[in-house]
């Protein structure tokens, strides 16, 4: 299991110091938010870039905005090493492919709770990571959507039966309950937000989830 702790849940007054608390994780997942394609609005690459040169964790830069493409470049060169962009934003998923590979990062898509796995398998050999959202993007301390789990099931089938490497992640309500039910569907990535950040030492937390 890969825990990816989500800063939308950090202590923003503190955030390099929020980061180091969870810095015993391998990627870290970074929410960006246009007010548009999701109701609130959260920051943009110049927070990547400042924090990119205090950590060497995996940055996976999730884009939850309504035209991706226009801003790949700068998530790009302010240090993300994944880009992830939603199938249900209004770029081409071709071309968000495309853009994201042309800045040598690594390209992931995303979808919403009610977007059925089918609508992405045309796309599934070309991303080296799939996001599948267990709450409704854009507010964190949501609960989890069970569905979630046959989505994982059914993402993990398609690899198997086509030899594709994306990785599988989910975010959205994970907890030490939730991220269980996650593990045993098989998924590869689990994004910890509003649990994670409230424990006191929450890098005891990941060393034990990591052996999941």
């Amino acid at each position: 299991m890969i825990i990816s702790p989500s800063i939308l849940s950090a202590d923003f007054s503190k955030l390099k110091k929020e980061i180091k608390r969870v810095n015993q994780a391998k990627f870290l997942h970074i929410d960006v938010m246009d007010g548009v394609f999701v109701p609130n609005i959260s920051f943009g690459a110049k927070i990547v870039k400042e924090i990119r040169s205090h950590f060497d964790m995996i940055f996976d830069t999730h884009l939850m905005i309504i035209d991706p493409i226009k801003y790949i470049k700068d998530f790009a060169e302010a240090g993300s090493d994944y880009i992830t962009f939603h199938f249900e934003a209004n770029s081409s998923v071709e071309d968000c492919i495309k853009e994201i590979r042309k800045y040598k990062c690594h390209p992931g898509i995303s979808i919403k709770p009610k977007t059925d796995v089918k609508e992405i398998v045309p796309y599934l050999k070309d991303v080296e990571l799939v996001l599948v959202m267990s709450v409704e993007p854009g507010f964190g301390g949501q609960k989890f959507m069970p569905s979630a789990i046959d989505k994982i099931k059914e993402l993990v089938k398609l690899r198997e039966e086509n030899n594709y490497t994306y990785l599988i992640s989910v975010d959205g309500g994970i907890n030490d309950k939730t991220i269980l039910d996650v593990a045993n569907a098989g998924v590869d990535i689990s994004v910890l937000g509003s649990y994670l950040f409230k424990l006191p030492r929450a890098n005891k937390e990941i060393k034990k989830f990591n052996r999941l």
